[in-house]
């Protein structure tokens, strides 16, 4: 665990680069929720890896400032892109996207053309595996847990105390995860036909 006030990608850079002098030799893929520098971080470290962006985040920060009574519609026209069935497709549904909606909400398409290399990695994939890559949301559901769990300390006398406290919320709600990731198996094979040799079976 690490505690940085200032995250950026000298921070990330940093932490990676500690992963990789600990053993971990490549990445495949890095699903990110846009967090400042790491993007570029892992592609320092890790320049092989795939950077995926999490489409939870990419939808939210889309629709933050579009008014409820078109949030349903844009909503469902933004689905249709990162559920298309390959990245032409999903191209192809920008556009559509953008022809309807760039008169009122320009910013949309364009946020989503300027991080278009980290929208589409993911949609190689059977719809299996983008179910279980497509999102941030174990980390989220992760973060989620830890604040419940901080809220009623207001403060801490020092970072040693507030990791501490973090280390051991972290062990005892790791005791509740047991379940498996579905199409597992399903998902290290295609790895292995897409990856080849940097899969080891």
């Amino acid at each position: 665990m690490w505690i940085e006030r200032n995250e950026g990608s000298k921070f990330w850079t940093g932490i990676l680069n500690e992963l990789k002098n600990r053993g971990v030799q490549d990445t495949l893929i890095a699903a990110v929720d846009g967090l400042s520098g790491f993007p570029e971080a892992v592609n320092a470290v890790f320049p092989e890896t795939e950077v995926q962006l999490c489409m939870v985040h990419m939808v939210r920060n889309s629709v933050k400032y579009v008014p409820y009574k078109d949030r349903k519609a844009v909503t469902a026209d933004l689905k249709e892109i990162y559920l298309a069935p390959s990245a032409d497709a999903a191209g192809s549904a920008l556009e559509r996207f953008a022809e309807k909606w760039d008169q009122k909400y320009p910013a949309i398409s364009k946020s989503w053309r300027s991080r278009w290399n980290e929208v589409i990695p993911f949609m190689k994939f059977s719809p299996e595996i983008r179910r279980a890559i497509y999102t941030t949301n174990a980390i989220e559901s992760l973060n989620y847990t830890l604040q419940r769990n901080l809220k009623t300390r207001q403060s801490f006398p020092n970072d040693e105390a507030a990791m501490k406290l973090i280390f051991m919320i972290l062990r005892r709600i790791s005791k509740r995860w047991t379940m498996p990731i579905k199409h597992w198996g399903e998902a290290l094979h295609q790895f292995a036909v897409i990856y080849g040799d940097r899969v080891p079976l």
